[in-house]
């Protein structure tokens, strides 16, 4: 897709359905005399992974008008100029009248560049821009020092959280011990083979007379998130609220240890207080209404997918009474829809990688599957995901009885179902998906009815188009 057709889809979505601003799109009804300001709008896009555009002939309200000839000739010639004198180096936009809705709008692209990260000219490094929530901001120190060090080749992980310690400095601010347990090994006796062997894990770094802890290291082991001022941000938040909304909060609580440290407890944290208030099917008092492996899997998946660069949305686990939120700072890498199977994709590739050696998650691609085998062998309802252009949130429901289920939680749920058995090479039949559900033999009108809804839908597809009556009719996933 070239840049114009993008330009399309992404102004349409910007339109629909509510007329929002999007990071890779700004609205602009004329141009600003400030060339101040036009330069910190192609920084930010310039900065921006796969660029962004201005586009001319579109006011703050959403609508828009035709640009005439006169007025575009003016604001290129302009927009050029500033591209080309007023930042760090020169960038070369590119143009085009497109026509959208019936008004022909002037696009000016700028390309993410390669050189990280664009700065204003005559100004120090840190005078730089981005894009968020649809708006050009500075950027911070931190986000200038991470695209720096992204745009070296240096990955979040092995960038250093402190410098210039001294052993017993590193003994003091990580738990060493937690580690060796994790690992499954006798924490050795001289602290120099200690130090060697958190080095050998990334952990640490050694330079001529001192010492520095990662920031895996110190996401990891932490004994307090506090003491790593650039990873302050970085604690899970749990909050529980009295009803269904924010209104009343029960309790916060902020998480102080390192994701490897603090993860089993974590867990048991949000168990204990997710308790069933009766019985519940085959859910007793003294347990969670939720599967303790789906609550593991998707914290998990919270801390190994948040993209790091993101500044202002920490990790947050949110406990309603009729259901956990799970949210993370960065839009989903793969297609929500295709969670299930597709081959895992992190931006955090040392994290996601430490967090399976260490026993916190499942072997790469699997959680997920066990975590919605999980969720269907107690009958409750699907898990449903969000995204939006800086976070990911993950919904899981206390029990629902069928009855009071929208139809779309049962297409959704069927959709999941049927994905869970192409993973086993299996397809689903209107028996599957009684089960599911738990409807009465009696009662497979009810299971048609949801089958047919989720193909019309189009989640799902027959399995043997050849097969003409309903009663032997087979589905798998519409991707099979």
């Amino acid at each position: 897709m070239n840049w114009k057709e993008q330009a399309i889809r992404i102004l349409n979505d910007s339109m629909h359905p509510v007329p929002t601003e999007l990071n890779e799109i700004d609205w602009k009804s004329g141009l600003s005399p400030k060339t101040d300001r036009i330069a910190q709008h192609i920084c930010a896009f310039a900065n921006l992974q796969g660029g962004g555009m201005l586009v001319f002939g579109i006011n703050d309200s959403g609508s828009h008008f035709s640009v005439n000839k006169d007025d575009a000739d003016f604001i290129i010639k302009q927009i050029g100029n500033v591209a080309q004198n007023n930042l760090s180096h020169a960038i070369k936009v590119e143009h085009d009248i497109l026509e959208y809705e019936n008004d022909a709008l002037l696009f000016i692209y700028i390309p993410e560049q390669i050189e990280k990260p664009v700065h204003l000219r005559g100004k120090d490094l840190f005078n730089c821009y981005c894009r968020s929530a649809g708006q050009t901001v500075k950027m911070s120190q931190s986000q200038v020092k991470f695209l720096i060090a992204k745009s070296q080749g240096v990955s979040f992980e092995e960038q250093l959280a402190l410098e210039g310690l001294k052993a017993f400095e590193i003994f003091k601010m990580l738990n060493y011990s937690k580690f060796f347990e994790l690992i499954d090994k006798t924490v050795p006796k001289t602290n120099d083979a200690i130090i060697k062997t958190l080095t050998e894990y990334k952990l640490c770094k050694i330079s001529t007379d001192s010492w520095s802890i990662t920031n895996l290291g110190a996401i990891l082991f932490a004994n307090n998130v506090e003491d790593f001022p650039g990873l302050r941000e970085r604690s899970v938040i749990v909050r529980k609220y009295s009803g269904t909304n924010n209104l009343v909060q029960e309790f916060e609580q902020i998480g102080k240890f390192g994701y490897a440290v603090g993860f089993e407890g974590l867990v048991d944290f949000i168990s204990k207080n997710t308790l069933s208030p009766e019985n519940i099917g085959v859910i007793r008092k003294s347990e969670s209404i939720y599967p303790k492996v789906a609550i593991r899997e998707f914290v998990a998946n919270a801390l190994v997918h948040q993209d790091f660069a993101l500044t202002g949305i920490p990790i947050t686990i949110e406990i309603f009474t009729n259901r956990i939120s799970i949210t993370n700072p960065g839009a989903p890498l793969n297609d929500v829809n295709r969670l299930i199977d597709l081959p895992p994709h992190s931006r955090n590739e040392q994290l996601a990688q430490s967090l399976f050696l260490l026993g916190i998650c499942e072997r790469r691609g699997s959680g997920i599957d066990r975590a919605i085998a999980a969720i269907e062998e107690k009958h409750l309802p699907p898990i449903k995901i969000t995204k939006s252009e800086q976070h990911t949130r993950v919904f899981l429901y206390p029990p629902k009885k069928l009855t009071d289920m929208t139809k779309e939680e049962k297409i959704r749920a069927c959709y999941q179902h049927a994905c869970l058995l192409h993973e086993s090479n299996m397809t689903i039949n209107n028996q599957s998906v009684r089960e599911r559900f738990e409807i009465n033999k009696n009662n497979s009108s009810v299971a048609s009815r949801i089958i047919a809804d989720t193909l019309e839908a189009g989640f799902i597809k027959l399995s043997d188009t050849d097969i003409v009556s309903k009663k032997f009719a087979t589905y798998v996933p519409y991707y099979a």
